[in-house]
């Protein structure tokens, strides 16, 4: 579940090991290519970080972070290991 933070939407994701999480970081790089928007984050392990914030909008939360969470979240398998 996204949360609202600091003008950022937050999300951790939890893999079952590093590759997984990898897997997915790749993916989602992939995927902030597509929508030309680039998510702040981390990676420690099976742990992923994920921030969204538009910085031509002055560091805040619009409709671009919104759609980019959402379409994050659709990379997910329904039966995910990832929390």
């Amino acid at each position: 579940m996204w949360k609202e933070e600091n003008n950022t939407l937050y999300r951790s994701f939890t893999f079952v090991d590093f590759s997984e999480a990898f897997a997915f970081m790749v993916r989602v790089a992939l995927l902030a290519e597509q929508h030309n928007h680039h998510p702040t984050w981390n990676n420690t392990w099976n742990k992923v970080g994920i921030w969204l914030s538009t910085h031509d909008a002055g560091n805040t939360i619009t409709e671009k972070d919104r759609k980019l969470a959402r379409d994050i979240d659709n990379l997910l398998p329904p039966s995910s290991s990832a929390q």
